[in-house]
This record gives structure tokens, sequence and C-alpha cells, in this order.
């Protein structure tokens, strides 16, 4: 079996992150936060002003390495259907293992992930799971405790790390503990969750996440659920409940999984819009640091990826001081597809090297950065990009030589469509558009990947010109070059407005990534500069016209080069 374990952080040069402090943070100076409601959507077309702050000289300091996998979201219930039900199943992600990694080295027809991120898998009411009746059960449309040991074992067979779904934010009010708790004002877990009454509160106000009122009415009384009715806010002020998530999070640890993607992460105290603030953010990461070091007594090597929806570095790094490895970068994510759309450079490096200079001062250089284009709360990124498969080739691009952990969500890879409502953007898998693969969900009908609206995994695995041939492309890249995989980002000016350059360093290797945006030939001076040795040599390509005579540099259309 191969041994799961995530690498060691190194730390990021100290001048790096005097440097970022010094210089400034374009990300928190983005404006208000997209709170994760149902109608968020990323700006696709907002272009990023980068501040004009000169790039630091190359120093002797050891490079901010950031060791990587890339993870797979996957919603069990649209991905594979094992057993006819028409609902995905456990079994069947173990059927399809091989599509995303089947363990050998010297074969390419699979994906080449490392890692896959389990959307919720414990028993609820609703088809999305995010309002859990049972934290140590599966729910029973997927399978059982066994089929999940089973899911864990095979995917250790091909090197495949699982992290899952924890949701603690909020249960189901279907939950027996909120059912005791609404029902008997003196039962011991009536504190459990926030009744207004009881704790002397006006229940008014709006919601931090952005969907009206939190409070809701039940028996004469008011309880707080920040997303919607049928989601009572958890209360962390009770010891109890605190206990009780840190063991249901161990459990999960020693059952076998590697870790957990934690949802809703800066909503465990802040739940008005009064809310929002320092004194706020502190008591969320002191909570979440109190978790960390309650599930490093099972595991000190877990992956823990928070999602803190919000576009600000200095709202993010508060959480990555000993608490979460990760937390999901929406700004980068945003200008990328952006980038991709608008067929223009942006300096995404420029913005990265501060970013990542914060992140390392406050993590004390143990962070990984979490990278995406979309998931399952936004419109899909074909969508976005107006189904242009060339732009969707760009941004795939872009995501997978970025640093960090890349999140790739089931489908993209294919290029699946989707928009709001929430459903239509967790459509059913389409493993074969002429409907002909046994396994095919059928939970959700089909609106925006029915009939040729995409072609399916089965037609796009042969050709080699597909997206997925373009996704196994970059990652068995990222797989075979250590720069790409664990090195740290640095700007590279490559004096051209529609090609997008940057450079990834470890402290033993180094590549320049060079990405035309555009849908002309365009060309670009790679000498040496700032006294270093040069890029001779193109290393590995996704367009064989790609030359370079000399010092220059010509990219065919929408092309993605990397230089050592």
């Amino acid at each position: 079996m191969v041994h799961k374990k995530r690498s060691t952080r190194k730390a990021v040069p100290l001048w790096l992150a005097s440097f970022a402090l010094a210089g400034g943070l374009l990300a928190g100076c983005s404006g208000g936060a997209t709170p994760p409601q149902e109608e968020a959507v990323p700006k696709a077309t907002q272009e990023t002003k980068q501040p004009d702050i000169p790039a630091p000289a190359p120093q002797e300091n050891k490079v901010g390495e950031q060791p990587s996998d890339v993870y797979y979201e996957i919603f069990v219930r649209s991905f594979y259907d094992s057993d006819g039900d028409g609902i995905g199943d456990l079994k069947g992600v173990i059927e399809k293992l091989d599509y995303l990694n089947d363990g050998n080295p010297d074969t390419s027809d699979d994906l080449g992930v490392t890692g896959i991120w389990l959307m919720p898998i414990n028993p609820s009411p609703s088809y999305h799971g995010y309002d859990v009746t049972d934290y140590r059960s599966i729910h029973p449309d997927y399978g059982t405790l066994e089929d999940f040991k089973t899911l864990l074992a095979e995917a250790d067979k091909r090197g495949i790390k699982i992290i899952m779904d924890l949701v603690v934010n909020h249960t189901s009010t279907e939950h027996p503990w909120f059912k005791e708790s609404a029902a008997d004002q003196a039962s011991p877990i009536r504190d459990w969750y926030i009744w207004a009454e009881d704790q002397g509160k006006a229940p008014s106000g709006s919601s931090a996440a952005g969907s009206g009122s939190p409070w809701h009415e039940m028996n004469g009384a008011h309880y707080m659920g920040t997303f919607w009715g049928g989601m009572p806010d958890l209360n962390f002020d009770n010891p109890k409940v605190r206990e009780e998530m840190k063991d249901i999070g161990k459990f999960w640890l020693e059952l076998g999984v590697d870790g957990f993607r934690i949802d809703a992460a800066k909503h465990i105290y802040e739940d008005l819009m009064s809310d929002k603030g320092e004194a706020t953010t502190a008591k969320n990461t002191a909570w979440w640091q109190e978790f960390r070091t309650s599930m490093n007594e099972v595991d000190p090597d877990a992956y823990i990826v928070g999602e803190i929806w919000d576009n600000s570095a200095a709202v993010i790094a508060p959480y990555l001081d000993n608490a979460f490895d990760s937390g999901f970068n929406f700004g980068l994510g945003e200008s990328i597809v952006g980038a991709a759309l608008n067929e223009k450079d942006n300096n995404l490096a420029f913005t990265l090297e501060r970013m990542y200079g914060l992140f390392s001062q406050v993590s004390g250089g143990k962070f990984t950065d979490a990278t995406f284009l979309t998931n399952h709360d936004m419109n899909r990124v074909m969508s976005q990009l107006n189904n242009d498969e060339n732009h969707a080739k760009m941004a795939a691009g872009i995501l997978l030589t970025m640093p960090g952990n890349p999140f790739i969500y089931y489908g993209e890879e294919i290029g699946m469509k989707g928009a709001k409502p929430d459903e239509q953007i967790r459509e059913p898998m389409i493993w074969s558009n002429t409907g002909s693969d046994k396994g095919q969900t059928t939970w959700e009908p089909l609106k925006h990947n029915r009939g040729d609206a995409v072609q399916g995994v089965e037609q796009q695995m042969g050709d080699a010109n597909s997206l997925l041939s373009r996704y196994r492309t970059l990652i068995s890249w990222r797989n075979e070059m250590p720069a790409l995989q664990n090195g740290t980002i640095e700007s590279y000016a490559s004096g051209n407005a529609q090609v997008m350059a940057y450079v990834r360093r470890t402290n033993d290797n180094q590549a320049l990534v060079v990405h035309n945006l555009s849908g002309k030939e365009q060309t670009v001076d790679v000498a040496s500069r700032n006294g270093e040795s040069g890029f001779s040599s193109l290393s590995r390509t996704t367009d064989d016209s790609a030359a370079l005579n000399g010092s220059s540099l010509t990219l065919p259309p929408y092309t993605t080069v990397v230089m050592e």
C-alpha cells in the first residue's frame, strides 16, 4: 500500500514575509466578502489591478516550498451509481477510482489526482447533505460504514488521500439533538443551540451569511440559523458542544480519513452582520486552534482546509495560525477565470508573492494554498467562460501550474456546464453523452449537460485535443516536475499583455511557466534577467509548434509551455 502522509512544510523566507507586509496586500483591498449564499457567483469579468510595487531582488534564503496534491471534489449523489437506483454511491466512487488515479505512474489514461474531497456523506434530509442528522454514520443512499472503509483502503492502494466535508457550524432540524433542544427548555442539551430568549437576545439583525434574518421561530422561541431555518446553529460557547465536535473529528481520523474540508469556517461565532470584526475572528480562530490541537492527537499530518469565503488575505490569514493548513483562495479563482475570459495577463504572481508572505508569517511557514476555479456553490467555470473550450484550457493551465493544492470540481475536466440554482451546478457527472454508461446517475434531470451540450468522459478519453486530455497532461506535468508540484511563485514580466508568465521555484529546481491567453500567435523575450541564468529549454508544451529561437519564444494560440 502507498503510505499517505503530507510532506513537511518549509518556511517562506522572512525577507518575503517582511516585504509582503510592507508592500501591502492586493487581495485585502478587494472590498466586502462574497458570502456563501444561493446567488453568490465569482466576478469572472473583473480585472485585478496590481499595486505598483517593485518585486524583491533574488535572495539566498531557502525557498518557501508548498508540497502539494491535486484534489478532486466529488458530490457522491451525482458521481457514479453502482446499484441502478439513479443515485451515486460510495461503491460507485470505488468503481471509478481508476479514472481518477489507477496507482500506476506508467499509465496515461487516468486523471492523475492524488486527493479526493467528498462533499457531505452523513445522513441528512436534504439532497446536498449540509444539514446533518448523524455525524458518525453514512447516508443510506450512499452505502454503509463498511463501504466507506473499503473506499479508504482502495484509495490508499492508489496513493489517493481522502478528505471529507465536516459541517459543524450547524445541524439539521431533524437531528435528535435539536429535536430535544426545541421540545424541552429544561433539557441538558437545550443550550447546545442558540435560543434568543434563553440568552436574553432580541431576535433581530441580519445574517452574516447574507441570507436575511438568522432567527427562526419554534415553540414560541427563536433559534439561530445563519444560513437557513433547516440548519440551526450550534452553540460553541458550550464546552460540551466543542468536545462533541472534537470527538467526531477524531472518529473519522481514526477510521482512516486524511483530513477535512471545513464548511462555513468563519461562521462559528460570526452569526450577524454586526458580529464581523477582529474580536469575532479571534473567537473563531481560537476554536479552530482547539480543534486542530485535538486532531493532532490522532494524526498530526491530517490536512484541514477551511471554507473562509472572503477575498481578503487579511481575513483568511488568522485561520492559518495553528488551525487550518489551507484556506480556499476565492479571490485567486476569480482572477484565474477573469484572465482566461478576458485573454489578458493580470499578474497573479505579484499578488500571490505578497499574500504568501503574510500567510507564511502568520503560520510559521506551515501553510499550503488551496486553489480552485469554481466549486459546488458557484456557476460552473465553463458556463462563466461562455462555453469556450480554449478559455477553459487556459484556466486549467493556470490553475494546475500554481502553487498549493489545486481542487478540481467533478466534471470540470470535461467542461460540464451549470448555473444557479444549486441543483443545476451539481448535475450528474457525464460519463457518456450517449447515456449508455450503466452507472450514469439520474437523480436530477439534466438541463445544462444533456445531449451534445457536453462531450462525456467516454467521448473525450481518446481525443488528444479534448479538455479532458489537457487536464491529464497538465496534472502529469505537475506530478513529474518538482518545481510545479512544490515550488513557490515569483512574478515574471512577459512584456506582452496577452501572455501570463511566472517562475515556480524549489530549493533545487526552477521552471518558467508561460501562457498565451489569446487566439493569436504571440512572441516573448525570455532572456536572462536580474543576474539569473536564463531559461533555455522548452521542457513541456501543450502545442508542439511552440518554438524557442535564442531567447525568443513563439507561442501558438491558447498554449501553455514550461521552460527550464
